[in-house]
């Protein structure tokens, strides 16, 4: 059976990084990928997706986007494509094609044995690099056949896939958001579900939010306690990239409504709570805004004043007077889009490293069960963990943390019989103080 000290398992982003930092401290690990290299950016998104942070920000340290302009919002597939050319510039060991079907602890001697669809691999350390996207999450409030095509906003495409008639998209984060405006854009009557949300600006005072979210140093926010709620953010690369305004989008035509709740005899019930949304992302607005400004004010910067970005309008009849109920067939409406978000899926990693709910349990990405790790995760260890430059830094951590079991397995070994499949002797407290 094959051996290998790290087995990482998932190419995407996270994959990549985690390669990253283990090549350069010279630990033999493989990736394993079931589909391409970076395979949700390319077929598990619609066709017009681009990065929701500019080109300067959504990158590794180690390489710029070619083709993109620094300030600009790279495509679906350029992003693919970044991760391929920068996976190939240090010789990354991915394997394509193969997927893990399960991960177990051997019995009576230490690591994992790694099943696979080609063959089974023994691993002394085993990263779950796989993401928070894994099982999309369809609530079951409309049942199959009540509209001619219901779909996760995984599965959507462009307004073609669509049958004639009107759309609801339900859900307003940024997948949301943007499925509903090119909708509407393509000529289709638009409904838009609107839960609890963050509102960020796309940019302020000549800075896109990216940037105010670092130097005020919310990227590097502590972990929340495991289980709170996950806060959707509404924002958008999408056109060049605009602060998403749901009054602009009611002016545009989309039909706000509150949350959606239940479904009886053809009709559509949402929850009386759209106003309350609206107001709570306004307020988390224009909060950023005010400690954007105190910023400036505070290090004497030169940028523009910008006091038309605190002037929000009234709200849109949609919002004063909410629809409650919607009889689908009667409003023409002929799809739901489900942006609804994604459960984690880790049947295959057959260890103490769950909760009772299925979750991981960590910290900073160490499982509780030693050997094994987790990245890519939001909050994993701040709030940028789950963007690409910050599952980076992430990785760095893991790597280091591995490098030093790596030196205590050697030394134990080394203490025992003087050999061992890992470096042992001096070898041993070099890779302890690398972990430091």
């Amino acid at each position: 059976m094959e051996e290998c000290e790290v087995v990482v398992v998932g190419g995407g982003q996270a994959g990549v990084a985690m390669s990253e930092h283990l090549t350069a401290a010279g630990v033999p690990h493989v990736v394993l990928e079931k589909g391409r290299v970076a395979e949700k950016w390319r077929s598990g998104r619609w066709d017009s997706l681009v990065a929701n942070g500019p080109a300067w920000h959504d990158r590794f340290p180690g390489m710029e986007f070619a083709d993109v302009d620094a300030d600009a919002f790279a495509p679906k597939e350029q992003v693919a494509d970044y991760f391929v050319t920068y996976a190939e510039k240090f010789g990354a060991p991915i394997r394509c094609g193969v997927e893990v079907t399960s991960v177990t602890r051997n019995v009576g001697r230490p690591g994992f044995r790694v099943e696979t669809s080609d063959g089974a691999l023994e691993a002394h350390f085993v990263v779950a690099a796989t993401g928070p996207f894994q099982r999309p999450v369809v609530p079951p409030i409309v049942p199959e056949g009540a509209v001619p095509l219901q779909l996760h906003s995984n599965s959507y495409r462009n307004p073609e896939q669509l049958p004639e008639g009107g759309v609801l998209v339900v859900g307003a984060g940024s997948s949301g958001v943007q499925i509903a405006d090119e909708l509407n854009r393509s000529g289709r009557r638009v409904f838009l579900s609107v839960g609890p949300h963050e509102r960020p600006p796309r940019s302020y005072r000549g800075r896109d939010f990216c940037w105010w979210l670092g130097v005020l140093g919310k990227w590097d926010a502590d972990t929340p306690a495991q289980g709170a709620e996950h806060v959707t953010i509404a924002v958008s690369g999408a056109r060049g990239g605009r602060t998403v305004d749901f009054r602009a989008l009611a002016a545009g035509g989309i039909h706000l409504v509150g949350m959606t709740a239940s479904f009886d005899a053809g009709v559509l019930r949402f929850r009386p709570d759209l106003g309350a949304h609206i107001a709570a992302g306004d307020a988390s607005y224009l909060a950023l805004l005010d400690e954007a400004d105190a910023y400036v004010e505070r290090n004497g910067l030169d940028l523009p004043e910008e006091r038309s970005a605190h002037v929000l309008g009234p709200d849109p009849a949609c919002v004063t007077d909410p629809l409650l109920e919607l009889d689908l067939a009667a409003a023409g409406v002929t799809s739901i889009i489900w942006a609804t978000g994604y459960a984690a899926d880790y049947g295959w990693l057959q260890v103490g490293a769950l909760d009772e709910r299925g979750r991981p349990q960590h910290r900073r990405g160490v499982s509780t069960e030693p050997g094994i790790y987790f990245l890519g995760l939001p909050w994993l260890s701040r709030r940028g963990s789950s963007f690409i430059w910050g599952v980076w830094h992430d990785a760095k951590y893991l790597a280091d943390h591995i490098q030093t079991q790596r030196g205590y397995l050697a030394h134990a070994a080394h203490t025992r019989d003087g050999s061992s499949g890992v470096p042992a002797g001096d070898a041993a407290f070099e890779i302890l103080g690398a972990g430091r």
